[in-house]
């Protein structure tokens, strides 16, 4: 056995669920090849690592959720099937989806996975467990935070905190590094259907840093990036008539400065456009940005300095 016939064979051996003839022949190979012996005891140690995790069983209210949502014929098949004793009918079949339900959300066993046994563990490798884990994760920390969001508020301001949240995370929170506003103004046309007011607010305390584009509520909006000491404040702004989100939030009595998740937030209209400010700065910050820049815009600079 050569490495190109062991490698796909390390994770399967790793979790102890090769026939006899194959385990045999891999630890063979292994105990002659450096590279494949490395690959095979990472295998061994993120094996033994998953199964010294606790075991997390799923709660009710996500199982039936899920089992909900799934087609007719796999919800039914996790129902008990009664028979006469006599002639026991067979099982109805699962789809594949149904049988890894039904095998992951089931009580643990007594080897602390799901179903418990040996036929757990041979039906999920290595890889699929870890895939298991984190998708298991995901869901439960997006339920946690369904279940713990505000009951009031619009998932467009929400949108807008994880947006800025996003930019900040990836390092790649500004496309045009710049503190003139005729290098950023000009940036965005071609790159979308309106053209932004850009103004520096450095004397007020507010130095412009750049801009950028981003994607909010199924539409390509321009994001001015300005610094307040050490703190960032993403500025969006598009049309009015774009609009129709943060005007329901509005509606529904939302204030103009609000509070997600430890971020502050403003909203204003001026100069026939939207603006949402987003930073993790107080709210303070965000109203002296506000009255500097409607000040700014008040002025007329867009019109005497030629954009």
């Amino acid at each position: 056995m050569d490495c190109n016939e062991a490698r796909p064979l390390l994770d399967a051996n790793a979790d102890h669920e090769l026939p006899a003839p194959d385990a045999q022949r891999v630890q063979q190979h292994i105990e002659s090849c450096d590279a494949c012996r490395r690959e095979s005891e990472n295998l061994h140690t993120l094996s033994a690592s998953l199964r010294a995790q606790p075991y997390y069983r799923a709660p009710d209210a996500l199982r039936a959720r899920i089992l909900a949502a799934l087609p007719a014929g796999d919800a039914a098949a996790d129902e008990p099937v009664e028979a006469p004793r006599a002639t026991a009918q067979p099982r109805p079949k699962r789809s594949w989806l149904g049988n890894w339900l039904n095998g992951w959300l089931r009580p643990q066993g007594a080897m602390g996975r799901p179903g418990g046994g040996v036929g757990s563990g041979a039906m999920i490798g290595q890889g699929w467990l870890v895939a298991l884990v984190v998708a298991l994760g995901a869901v439960a920390v997006g339920v946690t935070m369904s279940q713990h969001r505000p009951a009031q508020g619009g998932g467009f301001s929400d949108e807008l905190v994880e947006s800025h949240v996003r930019a900040q995370m990836s390092g790649h929170d500004i496309d045009v590094i710049s503190t003139d506003r005729h290098t950023v103004k000009p940036w965005f046309n071609g790159r979308i259907d309106y053209s932004p007011p850009v103004e520096d607010l450095a004397a007020s305390g507010f130095p412009l840093e750049g801009g950028r584009l981003d994607y909010i509520a199924h539409q390509r909006v321009a994001v001015l990036v300005y610094r307040y000491e050490k703190h960032i404040i993403d500025v969006y702004v598009f049309p009015e008539t774009r609009s129709a989100d943060a005007g329901r939030e509005a509606a529904a009595g939302l204030s103009m400065a609000q509070t997600r998740e430890g971020y502050s937030l403003a909203h204003w209209n001026a100069q026939g456009m939207t603006w949402w400010a987003v930073t993790d700065a107080a709210p303070d910050a965000l109203s002296g940005l506000e009255k500097a820049l409607k000040a700014r815009l008040a002025g007329g600079s867009e019109q005497t300095e030629g954009g």
